[in-house]
């Protein structure tokens, strides 16, 4: 791992005002690219991650961050839609936004699409006509022939301008952008005139910062967004804000927006919450200990002799894994998603298996990423005949 190149200029507002917080030396480039053996996985492209904050819009960024290193392929495979959980938070945003702004009949673009489910539930439920955008596509399941929908395998970009829109819909991808700012102008660019609406959602850095949700900070991600550097950004960049709202138990942020008529410059506007500076330079501390507090007790559970599998092998399952260094005490990893079943964790090398595995294996202790699917995960040990003790990860 050679010596990065360190960009400290903020990526959502061009300012200098910055300054380096936190550096986690080593971590995959790809938390969502799994591999088909564990030698390979072991070999996976491994960063850093030097976070940088700006003092002007809040914004949190990868000062490390090297797009290059970044290709969205169709191995990549980071859909959360196989959880119910997921599915009742997907169909009740969908629900919402449909009623909210009356997408019945109208024309909706998704940005980063992913394999589509969300898309499919906005034509479906509104009999609206969609066009999805994402590098990584791949059409793993029968769309509906009565559904007016095109998949572009590609970026979204002024090259599309033909694709009018009434609803722009865009998920967990902004955090992706090298260069928020001028990608956010140049979508209000090609809106131009039109009343279109927009909805992003981010994962929320305030979740991160104060809930500790040290697992979500991952090399694929450019920025770390809280509410008041989001709205910044979309104001700077010539919408109006409607509504930011946390969801997801607080892991996400969502915005709704429409196009400024006149694209007021908000530079000096914004004074900096000295909470969330309070947060910041508290956070390296609390960042490290959280680690030291999961070394020792997987360290334990291995001197008790107990047996251990960790759930999820998304994005906090891998960092999870490559931070505390578990490969010989944490023996498997396990998904409900069948795509990423019978691959392998890049850095640590860990098989990932289906839940009906667990019959077999037996484990004392389920590691659990994300607490919030804790309720869906007891529900399957039990009719598994299971009585392991699941240990959120908070």
């Amino acid at each position: 791992m050679g010596k990065k190149n360190i960009e400290s200029i903020c990526p959502s507002c061009k300012s200098s005002n910055t300054n380096i917080f936190l550096n986690i030396p080593k971590v995959p480039v790809h938390c969502n690219l799994l591999w088909e053996t564990s030698d390979d996985a072991l070999r996976a492209p491994m960063s850093e991650i030097i976070l940088g904050f700006c003092g002007d819009c809040e914004h949190i960024f990868n000062c490390a961050f090297d797009p290059a290193l970044m290709e969205y392929t169709q191995q990549y495979e980071n859909s959360l839609h196989f959880s119910p959980y997921f599915q009742d938070y997907a169909r009740e945003l969908a629900d919402r936004l449909i009623e909210t702004y009356d997408l019945h009949g109208k024309s909706i673009i998704e940005i980063g699409c992913g394999k589509g489910e969300f898309l499919k539930l906005l034509c479906e439920w509104g009999g609206n006509r969609g066009v999805g955008f994402d590098s990584s596509y791949e059409n793993v399941g029968e769309t509906d022939s009565d559904l007016e929908i095109t998949f572009i395998k590609d970026f979204y970009s002024d090259r599309y301008l033909n694709y009018r829109s009434d609803f722009i819909c865009c998920r967990q991808v902004l955090e992706h952008i090298q260069y928020p700012y001028d990608f956010m102008t140049d979508l209000r660019r090609m809106i131009g005139n039109k009343d279109t609406i927009v909805f992003f959602e981010v994962p929320n850095v305030d979740y991160t910062l104060k809930d500790l949700g040290i697992w979500d900070l991952i090399y694929e991600h450019r920025s770390f967004f809280s509410r008041s550097s989001l709205m910044y950004l979309f104001k700077a960049c010539g919408f109006s804000v409607r509504d930011v709202s946390e969801s997801y138990e607080g892991q996400f942020l969502c915005i709704e927006a429409v196009p400024e008529k006149l694209h007021p410059d908000t530079k000096g506007e914004h004074v900096c919450d000295m909470k969330m500076r309070h947060n910041v330079e508290k956070f390296t501390e609390t960042f490290w200990a959280r680690i030291e507090t999961w070394q020792e007790k997987v360290r334990m559970m291995e001197r008790s002799g107990q047996k251990a599998v960790l759930w999820g092998a998304g994005s906090k399952g891998v960092t999870f894994l490559n931070m505390i260094g578990g490969k010989d005490k944490i023996k498997y990893v396990i998904d409900i998603n069948p795509r990423k079943q019978g691959k392998y964790t890049p850095g640590t090398g860990h098989k990932i298996l289906p839940p009906e595995f667990l019959r077999e294996f037996r484990p004392d202790i389920v590691i659990i990423m994300n607490p919030v699917y804790i309720n869906e995960i007891q529900q399957m040990l039990d009719s598994y005949g299971l009585s392991a003790q699941l240990m959120p990860v908070l």
